[in-house]
């Protein structure tokens, strides 16, 4: 519930603080003493759009500041704990707005700054307010079809259908997606056919380049290598003077020399190992000259799949690509036509899934369908009901659940909810929009929320302009529905009605007074004795006899024996 309101520097108030108790809860006070400043300002605190308009003329800034008690029945605690914006066990939400008119305003929830749209988005939670612009929300089919599936608790239905929808929308973004992407492989078809053809003529091999330059430099240096080897093996072994021949002497003197000193043996071992090594190096040497080949007709063959492999690289990776991205566009290559050969497979296993799951939501829809025309007959009684009790006696009330206009299925279900409405004997059943005027559509919107009443998790609901067209007897009833309505809610009303102001479990009037050469708004809490004349002022106007005052005391006394 709302436990307490601070405005400042806001419109006609300068500064102003409220406390609000349970139950049913009445402002009122002449005609443009400010009494919309006051829903105007719970209007910006649940997300309201704002306006430099809105703050006092001598004031930079206008703060609104309001505190709930989520601590009673509802889900309001649980959502706002859901979305971060209270902490675990935190059961009290204070909602701070700052207007500046810079244009940087600022709203804080328990101290914490948030964005307006989050605070829009969450409003409804714990506050609602009902003015004109509501009430014409009733008329609204979407409105209608919420209205219906709260009435008969189709939470669970709406869900389950909720799930399949998303499937269903899943399934066939899917298909398309597939079918997009098939039909843009199928116009690339010819060229990954091509390209396809080419690469694989190729016959690549992973670091086949690299191979084939080192033979190329072999074949084209074929003579300065045999030249170069034949040398070297010379001056290893051939030769009169050869290295192998140098060391064959050495070590006949290293012999000698360990036969006299045998600290010379490490010297015979070393030496033995040298002429090892050289002698395996000029094996190596001989073989490699016996196998250098100058064979002008391998080097041409090698030069011209250097080439080949050179454009390739060039058209399929780039100037500076290497082997490996050729390899690689082969590989996606071949994938790209493997997905089109799977393609008429792929789009029947989709095909398939679409049916399937829209099979399901068909299924889920005719529960939910069926659901609500079960719910929708029992709430035109219980409106209807309601309706009679508000002297709307003559009413007739249809609430009709028929396809879609497109036939195609929503988020919320395959049904059209409209509720139709006859006010008077002989007149049509025609769409609630068209036959009801502002009094009877505040009726209407009170009785669906007496009917919702213990169904309706919102902590506050604030009525403005309710009695808009009603009077006598009629308001009367009004009261005391919104009276009633206060057991499950704390009910704020804004109201111009005596019939519906002696109901008020707490009563608070809106004056307008000169402070200081300036127009200000205040508003204070009533006693008896202050209710009584409140009262009196409603019922006689200007001539507030004693008769008048007595009426206003026995309606207060009446709604006391009634509460």
């Amino acid at each position: 519930m709302l436990t307490e309101l601070r405005i400042a520097n806001f419109a006609l108030i300068e500064r102003l603080t409220l406390t609000f108790t349970p139950g049913f809860q009445i402002l009122t006070g002449e005609t443009g003493a400010g009494k919309s400043i006051l829903i105007d300002a719970l209007a910006l605190l649940v997300g309201g759009r704002a306006s430099a308009e809105h703050i006092r003329a001598d004031a930079d800034e206008a703060e609104l500041e309001a505190a709930f008690d989520l601590s009673g029945r509802g889900p309001a605690a649980d959502r706002l704990r859901e979305a971060g914006l209270i902490e675990p066990g935190e059961e009290q939400l204070i909602v701070r707005r700052v207007l500046a008119r810079s244009g940087k305003n600022r709203v804080y929830l328990n101290g914490r700054l948030a964005a307006v749209a989050q605070l829009h988005t969450l409003a409804g939670a714990f506050l609602e307010i009902h003015g004109q612009h509501e009430q014409q929300a009733l008329a609204d089919p979407d409105r209608q079809l919420d209205v219906v599936d709260a009435f008969g608790r189709l939470q669970a239905e709406r869900a389950a259908y909720g799930k399949r929808f998303t499937e269903w929308q899943g399934a066939c973004r899917e298909e398309a997606e597939a079918a997009k992407a098939a039909a843009d492989r199928a116009a690339k078809e010819d060229l990954l056919r091509f390209q396809h053809q080419e690469l694989s003529e190729a016959h690549l091999e992973a670091g086949e380049d690299e191979r084939l330059e080192s033979e190329r430099r072999r074949l084209a240096h074929a003579e300065k290598l045999g030249q170069l080897s034949h040398e070297a093996y010379a001056a290893l072994y051939e030769e009169e003077a050869s290295v192998l021949g140098q060391l064959g002497s050495v070590m006949d003197r290293l012999k000698q020399l360990e036969q006299i000193d045998p600290d010379a043996a490490d010297w015979v071992s070393s030496g033995a190992a040298a002429s090892a090594q050289l002698r395996d190096l000029a094996q190596r040497v001989r073989d490699y000259r016996e196998r250098i080949d100058h064979d002008p007709e391998r080097l041409a063959q090698v030069e011209d799949r250097l080439e080949r492999l050179h454009r390739l690289k060039k058209k399929y990776g780039g100037p500076s690509a290497g082997l490996d991205r050729v390899l690689a566009r082969a590989a996606e290559v071949e994938r790209a036509l493997s997905l089109l050969d799977q393609g008429a497979s792929q789009a029947a296993t989709l095909r398939e899934r679409v049916e399937e799951t829209r099979r399901a939501l068909d299924a889920a829809g005719a529960r939910l369908t069926e659901a609500r025309k079960k719910a929708a007959k029992k709430l035109e009684g219980r409106i209807v009901a309601e309706l009679a009790a508000l002297r709307m006696e003559q009413t007739r009330v249809q609430i009709t659940v028929q396809p879609a206009a497109d036939g195609e299925p929503g988020p919320t279900g395959m049904d059209r909810v409209e509720f139709r409405l006859s006010a008077n004997p002989g007149e049509p059943l025609l769409p609630l929009a068209q036959v009801a005027s502002g009094g009877e559509l505040s009726r209407v919107m009170l009785a669906v929320k007496t009917v919702l009443a213990d169904m309706d998790g919102v902590p506050v609901l604030i009525f403005d302009e309710v009695d808009a067209g009603i009077g006598g007897a009629t308001a009367a009833v009004v009261g005391k529905r919104l009276k009633t309505l206060s057991r499950f809610h704390q009910v704020l009303c804004v109201t111009h009605l005596p019939q519906i102001a002696s109901q008020a479990d707490a009563h608070y009037l809106v004056e307008k007074s000169l402070v200081k050469k300036r127009t200000v708004t205040q508003v204070r809490r009533l006693d008896r004795a202050g209710r009584e004349q409140e009262v009196a002022r409603m019922l006689g106007g200007l001539a507030i006899t004693d008769n008048v005052k007595q009426t206003a005391a026995e309606m207060l006394d009446d709604a006391g024996r009634d509460a």
